[in-house]
């Protein structure tokens, strides 16, 4: 059995505001180069108890997919504020959470598996974001903001978002105070426009991504389908896409979308109210085929290849058809106007690039 002497948490995810908003299901990660498997023991080496191995390989499972979700979303949000509008922010790029951010027999793996505790401890750094360019790492644990003392317990995530939110408000840099492996160290970090959208981890099985206009997210079955970073970037650019041009809203949609979310962020999730639809309306061919369009061009500028989408989501679809109780292609239906959204978008995009013009819509 190897021993872990100190554990990084899981990369990231984005608040709406300052951080990433901090979802139930995120989870501590190894450091590189501890051997991937089981946990079986504490950071002292004591043996943990069944109960809590499986926990903490519940936690270690959900981090490697979480750490891929973040991954692929951080250039869609960060090379998309331009067309984001409504929905862009100043965000600090960095995840955080405590021991206390885990629910029942979770909190207790987090802290006897992976070493959290009472104080936040940075659990995402965005990648090209001012957290990231001023060298805040995973696993750096927050101790001042602008020379205030930040929270710890229970309640430290609210706290800490109560100190940055003027300081963010008032300056382009946040003056934090961190210590890392016992050692203190002071960073500046500078705001970082983006979409601000929460990107959720769904902790479910069923093949679908929602958004409910502030958040978006993708499920642990929608991960399984898609087999490259690329066809991971489509569900989220076209999810980012429904939130940016408002249908959530315009479907009267919003609440029900909003009650999925929060049920799929939970540790143990309700799996009745995945049945049948949860209640979800399908979207509109028109409405469909416009995030379509605006997908491809998120896409385009996030560097992502745009040439395969229309045959991914004509395969989803005939892998994944209508048919299936609560699933994408049920609450996106695949049509012909779809795909010729998407076609004319890429000649659109690729037109411009020649041109050397904007890559706008």
């Amino acid at each position: 059995m190897s021993r872990i002497n100190r554990l990084r948490p899981a990369v990231l995810g984005v608040a709406v505001s300052l951080l990433l908003a901090a979802c139930g299901t995120q989870a501590p990660l190894r450091q590189p180069g501890i051997p991937a498997g089981p946990v079986t023991e504490t950071p002292e080496g004591t043996p943990l108890t069944p109960q809590m191995a499986a926990a903490a390989d519940t936690l270690t499972k959900m981090a490697a997919l979480q750490d891929r979700l973040y991954r692929v979303a951080a250039p869609l949000l960060i090379d998309n504020a331009e067309l984001c509008t409504k929905h862009a922010r100043n965000l600090l790029g960095f995840t955080a959470k405590n021991r206390h951010s885990y629910p029942g027999v979770y909190n207790e793996a987090a802290h006897v598996a992976f070493g959290m505790d009472e104080r936040l401890q940075v659990t995402g750094v965005l990648a090209g974001s001012g957290a990231a360019k001023a060298g805040l790492r995973l696993g750096d644990d927050l101790v001042a903001a602008g020379g205030k003392p930040l929270p710890t317990g229970p309640n430290a995530l609210a706290g800490a978002a109560a100190v940055f939110g003027p300081i963010v408000a008032s300056q382009s840099k946040l003056p934090l105070s961190i210590e890392r492996e016992g050692n203190p160290r002071d960073l500046s970090i500078p705001v970082t426009r983006a979409c601000g959208f929460g990107i959720e981890l769904g902790n479910g099985d069923n093949v679908n991504a929602y958004a409910d206009g502030p958040r978006v997210m993708v499920t642990r079955g929608m991960l399984a389908v898609a087999r490259s970073d690329d066809e991971l970037a489509y569900v989220l650019a076209r999810t980012m896409a429904h939130n940016i041009l408002e249908h959530p809203k315009a479907q009267r949609n919003q609440a029900t979308l909003d009650s999925v979310i929060d049920n799929l962020t939970r540790m143990t999730p309700d799996t009745g109210m995945l049945t049948g639809s949860a209640g979800i309306k399908a979207m509109p061919a028109n409405l469909d085929a416009a995030a379509d369009r605006l997908a491809i061009f998120l896409l385009a500028r996030a560097d992502y290849n745009i040439e395969g989408a229309p045959a991914f989501w004509k395969r989803f679809a005939a892998t994944h058809p209508a048919s299936v109780a609560n699933g994408f292609t049920a609450n996106h239906p695949s049509t012909a106007a779809r795909l010729t959204a998407m076609e004319l978008a890429i000649e659109d995009v690729n037109a411009k690039k020649s041109a050397k013009k904007p890559i706008v819509p």
